[in-house]
C-alpha cells in the first residue's frame, strides 16, 4: 500500500456522509410503510431473506478494519493517506457501500416493505454521482498509476 504523507491532504469533497444517504430514504420508506404497507416478499420469506442480506451486509466491517490497519480514515469526507487494496477491497472497490446497500435491502426485506426498496435506485444514483465519482477522481489524483492499476484489477461493486 503506497503511503501519502502531505501536511494537509485534500479531501474527496463528499458533502453528505454516505450513511445519511442511506438512512434518510430508509426512514422515509419505513414511515410510508407504516401508513400504507406494500409487501415486497411473501410473508414467510421476509425475515429469512432480510436476515441473510443483513449478514452479507456485514462486509463493511472488515473494510473499516482494513482502513484502520492502513492508518487512514474510512470517512470519505476526511483526507486519505493510503490506498487500501487488501481485505474485501481485493474483490470490490466499494465494500462499505456494498455493505450499506445489503443492510438497506436486509431491513427492507425483514420489515417486508416495498417502499424503502422503491428508493434504492435513487440512493445508488446519488452514491455514484455525489460520492463514488468524487472519490475515484480524488484517489486517482492522489495515487495516480497505482489507483488506475487497482481500478483495472477490481470491479466497482462486484
Amino acid at each position: 500500500m503506497p503511503d501519502l504523507q502531505p501536511s494537509s491532504a485534500p479531501t474527496a469533497g463528499i458533502l453528505v456522509p454516505p450513511p445519511i444517504i442511506y438512512a434518510v430514504p430508509l426512514a422515509v420508506g419505513l414511515l410510508i410503510h407504516h401508513w400504507h404497507p406494500i409487501l415486497i416478499l411473501p410473508v414467510a420469506l421476509g425475515a429469512p431473506v432480510g436476515v441473510g442480506a443483513l449478514l452479507l451486509g456485514m462486509v463493511g466491517f472488515p473494510a473499516v478494519r482494513s482502513f484502520w490497519r492502513a492508518k487512514t480514515s474510512p470517512k470519505p469526507w476526511k483526507p486519505t493517506t493510503a490506498l487500501v487494496t487488501d481485505g474485501p477491497y481485493r474483490f470490490t472497490r466499494n465494500p462499505m457501500y456494498l455493505g450499506f446497500t445489503l443492510l438497506y435491502l436486509g431491513v427492507s426485506c425483514w420489515i417486508n416493505s416495498a417502499w424503502p426498496a422503491f428508493f434504492l435506485p435513487l440512493i445508488l444514483v446519488v452514491m455514484q454521482r455525489a460520492v463514488i465519482a468524487r472519490e475515484e477522481s480524488y484517489l486517482e489524483t492522489l495515487f495516480g498509476d497505482d489507483y488506475r492499476a487497482y481500478r483495472r484489477r477490481v470491479r466497482r461493486w462486484l
